[in-house]
């Protein structure tokens, strides 16, 4: 356990980010699951566009906070849309 006021801080602070992070990481997840249950389940493309838009507006946060990688975000999500677009057609 840190002595030090501003370890103290670091400490909690840390805590909270691990939190919110690995709370990201789980609803981008999810997020990508209901994507692709969506697709493999052939459901209308309104559903599967409004859930892909829900998972790209997700991922670019994520990549924006600097939680993963920004080319790991784009990679991600073009995957997605082939894999929704191929879904459509």
């Amino acid at each position: 356990m840190p002595n030090i006021k501003s370890a103290k801080k670091r400490a909690k602070q840390t805590i909270v980010r691990t939190a919110r992070n690995t709370a990201r990481k789980s609803s981008i997840k999810t997020a990508i699951k209901k994507v692709r249950t969506a697709i493999d389940q052939g459901q209308d493309a309104a559903t599967i566009k409004a859930l892909l838009k829900d998972a790209e507006a997700k991922l670019a946060r994520a990549a924006g906070k600097g939680l993963m990688p920004k080319k790991t975000a784009s990679r991600r999500t073009s995957r997605l849309a082939k894999r929704a677009a191929k879904a459509k057609a």
